[in-house]
């Protein structure tokens, strides 16, 4: 006789406060016009506002509930507060550029919360199958969300091309889980970790399965040779729609990486580290070198993705609590530097139309200096340069692969680096140092301006005050250390 036993819904209250909300947002949405849209973005911003109150709130509980599928954390909760963030963020952002383009429909953002709430179950998730239902509840509203300008045949094919291998992505990694759950009989992170445990030979199946696994969470992250999707649908897709994919899914899927590795997988280390180290290695030359040539800035930053999440891989492949804490620390500084990027994108207009080339940033200096500067600041904090904030989460990453001994890695590492800066700099240059053709309208959006002084002032004065980011991240990577 199997008993019942009762769920601990405390631990997993944000996800549930969450999920109540945002089915009430689409309630609220399907009867309500599309003249409701800054109503619903503005409840959408208090769901997850609300949602990340509930995470604080009960930041530090740690346990598992709901059959040992849902684990929680001081690293899910560090994740899921800068998810939460992001993607509020995030719905700020859109809502200016959704009513020029007269996208503003209801829909958005209850696909934005849901999605969320996917990638708050993603970080949480302690089984393959509620990884699975996870992946596919964040990933379902990206793929409406790349196509949602329904009269644009470029939103539409990026919606189509992210479906598509998305799909195939979902394969490999339903594919991989079969494998494990065929050679381990288990699906839970901690059993399929005491199935492996002490085996001095790991069977082909096992070490077949697991990356697979990781060939299907490699795409989410957009890692080299699975980023294919990345610059066609960072292009194709409305601005806000990009900000958002750059935004908060890569924390959730870097975070869900981190977890199935160093769990159910931890004792492996040595060998998925290779394969960890071609796939940092691939995206970091790929993000640096492929980028050189984009004269549109969304594929530029694009290209800029993939090899930041190469350098994030870099903690992952040093595989201890050095390297976990790398990442934490990377990711969170690479999301601050994505908002104020993109905010930037999001103001390019001439004649309120919206433009992407980077030769549209001529004469900016001249013309809005603040907004130059802004762009500069975080050109040069994502090219690693010195005492901006991206300088102080690469030195966190090569510090942890030094530590580890992956010396060839960290070589690497800075190299691309220098490299990736030519295109960073590239930018500096056209805004300061080239005539424009046709001026940029003035940057009027008072939120947008908010948020980028805001992410500004992050980057640059991280410096003074970098205890409460490193003592977050130390406790969150230690969580995960067993």
């Amino acid at each position: 006789m199997i008993l019942f036993e009762a769920p601990n819904l405390i631990l997993a209250l944000p996800e549930l406060v969450l999920a109540v909300l945002a089915m009430l947002l689409l309630l609220l949405s399907v009867a309500g016009k599309a003249e409701n849209y800054r109503l619903i973005a503005k409840m959408g911003v208090f769901a997850l506002m609300t949602a990340a109150a509930v995470t604080f709130n009960f930041y530090g509980q740690a346990g598992t509930t709901f059959g040992g599928m849902f684990v929680a954390d001081n690293f899910s909760s560090y994740m899921k507060l800068l998810v939460l963030a992001g993607s509020a963020v995030s719905l700020l952002m859109a809502t200016k550029y959704l009513e020029r383009e007269k996208t503003n429909r209801t829909e958005y953002p209850v696909l934005i919360v849901f999605s969320t709430l996917g990638m708050m179950l993603m970080i949480s998730a302690n089984n393959l199958i509620s990884l699975y239902m996870a992946l596919e509840l964040q990933s379902l509203p990206l793929y409406v969300l790349a196509a949602i300008q329904r009269d644009s045949v470029r939103s539409t094919e990026a919606g189509l091309k992210y479906f598509v291998l998305g799909a195939l992505s979902s394969g490999l990694l339903l594919y991989g889980s079969s494998l494990i759950y065929g050679f381990t009989g288990a699906t839970g992170f901690e059993q399929i970790a005491s199935a492996l445990q002490g085996q001095t030979a790991v069977s082909l199946g096992v070490v077949t399965g697991m990356v697979m696994i990781l060939a299907g969470l490699a795409f989410k992250i957009s890692a080299v040779p699975f980023h294919m999707w990345a610059p066609d649908v960072y292009e194709g897709a409305p601005t806000p729609v990009t900000a958002f994919f750059a935004i908060a899914p890569k924390v959730a899927a870097i975070a869900l990486i981190t977890r199935v590795f160093m769990g159910p997988f931890g004792d492996m280390a040595e060998q998925w580290r290779q394969v960890i180290v071609a796939l940092s290695i691939a995206s970091m030359a790929l993000g640096a070198v492929a980028a050189v040539t984009q004269t549109n800035i969304k594929r530029l930053l694009a290209y800029s993705s993939i090899g930041h999440m190469g350098y994030a891989l870099i903690g992952l492949a040093a595989a201890d609590k050095a390297g976990i804490q790398g990442i934490v620390i990377y990711i969170t500084i690479y999301m601050v530097m994505s908002i104020g990027a993109f905010c930037i994108v999001l103001m390019m207009k001439q004649k309120d139309k919206m433009v992407e080339n980077i030769s549209d940033l001529s004469g900016l200096a001249k013309q809005q200096p603040l907004l130059a500067l802004a762009m500069s600041v975080m050109m040069f904090s994502m090219a690693g340069i010195p005492p901006l904030a991206g300088f102080f989460g690469k030195l966190f990453i090569f510090q942890s692969a030094i530590n580890a001994g992956l010396y060839t890695l960290a070589v690497i590492g800075v190299l691309t680096s220098v490299v990736a800066a030519y295109y960073y700099i590239r930018i500096i240059k056209v805004m300061y140092f080239e005539n424009a053709e046709e001026e940029l309208d003035k940057a009027a959006d008072t939120g947008l301006n908010l948020i980028l002084t805001a992410a500004s002032l992050a980057v640059v004065f991280f410096i003074l005050l970098p205890s409460p980011l490193l003592a977050s991240a130390g406790a969150a990577a230690q969580s995960l250390i067993k």
